[in-house]
């Protein structure tokens, strides 16, 4: 015990520990550096070129690469280290690993910012990528550098890689009926995204909800209902389901009848007709390809004339805003005219409650 403490104090081993705790403080120097100077004039520089690639790869290795620096000073200091082995496998294979882990750090950050490569990618290409796919993609993206990255780190401390796969293969049966609703939400994510009933954004009915998508998943999508609660619908149950989308529609339908009573003279009612056609040809938010206004049907209580149309906007409350502006107009036309709207009423005949008198006839609406 004497020796080994001597040994501890001693002047060699007190120099070069020194030595290795110096060569750590010169490279946390050269990790400042490299911060305030080195990486802002690497920025700078390539922002000055035609493509921000480089941009995004530097900010993404930023942190990875300062974390290096002290992986690399520690690998320098213990050369001179007296109570620890360069050489030592154990260590060699702990540094060979945290720089794979940085590796994969600065991976896994370019993978995030993946979304803003592909739209570069789209507009120097002209390929069409879907708001969907991108995140979907760049998830996509990081589980598999996640997994490799983690089967290099485990393969540099001697685990077989190989035989845990193998393993795998041999629950796989078991793992796919303990995963089945998983699987088949992830498939139904798949569906939905490569045959694009719908994107982020767009107004949805189904079976089951109805409201706005506000995000997809691997597992579900995301839908605001418009009584602004947030539902969560399995991607699986989306995929077997018949989708309306309504932010697709490129005109607005309007369909309703106006009945009027049988009392009305025919040219009254003619002329309405055709006031209410010329006030639909003439408006500027009607679309002008489909106007049908005719009298259509012979009712219990009156006429019903049809009116068939489009507004050119698809926004609810424009809209809404359209469809009163008309009926007010309607009206006018009804009131100018003299033709009266048809109410549904009854008339009752009741006998007087006196012999010779003439009956009581009495209408009620």
């Amino acid at each position: 015990m004497t020796w080994s403490w001597e040994l501890f104090f001693s002047y060699e081993s007190v120099k070069d520990t020194g030595i290795s705790i110096g060569i750590i403080l010169l490279f946390l120097i050269f990790r400042k550096i490299f911060t305030k100077y080195v990486f802002k004039l690497l920025l700078k520089l390539s922002r000055k070129a035609p493509s921000d690639f480089f941009s995004y790869i530097f900010i993404a290795f930023e942190k990875p690469v300062r974390w290096l620096f002290i992986i690399i000073g520690v690998y320098v200091a213990v050369d001179y280290f007296p109570y620890l082995e360069q050489a030592n496998p154990l260590f060699q294979n702990i540094i060979r690993s945290f720089v794979i882990f940085m590796v994969s750090w600065g991976l896994y950050n370019l993978s995030a910012s993946s979304s803003l490569l592909f739209f570069k990618i789209e507009e120097r290409f002209d390929i069409d990528i879907d708001d969907i796919l991108i995140p979907f993609l760049s998830k996509a993206l990081r589980f598999i550098i996640v997994a490799i990255s983690i089967s290099v780190i485990a393969q540099e401390f001697g685990y077989n890689v190989s035989g845990f796969v193998a393993g795998l293969g041999l629950g796989g049966l078991a793992f796919a009926l303990a995963a089945k609703d998983a699987i088949s939400n992830l498939f139904g994510g798949i569906v939905i995204i490569t045959e694009k009933p719908f994107t982020i954004g767009h107004w949805i009915k189904t079976d089951s909800v109805e409201g706005i998508v506000e995000d997809i998943t691997f597992r579900s999508t995301l839908v605001r209902t418009f009584a602004d609660a947030l539902v969560t619908v399995p991607n699986a149950t989306l995929a077997n389901e018949s989708i309306t989308n309504w932010s697709q529609m490129n005109k607005r339908q309007i369909m309703f009848y106006l009945r009027v009573t049988y009392d009305n003279p025919r040219e009254k009612i003619e002329t309405v007709v055709n006031q209410i056609e010329d006030l639909l040809k003439n408006h500027a938010e009607i679309h002008q390809e489909t106007i049908f206004v005719s009298l259509d049907q012979y009712k219990e209580y009156g006429l019903d004339i049809l009116l068939y149309f489009f507004t050119k906007t698809t926004d609810w409350g424009n809209y809404l805003n359209i469809r009163e502006e008309l009926n007010f107009k309607i009206l006018e036309i009804l009131e100018n005219e003299g033709v009266t709207i048809a109410i549904p009423s009854r008339r009752l005949y009741m006998d007087s409650e006196y012999d010779g008198q003439s009956p009581v006839r009495q209408e009620s609406e």
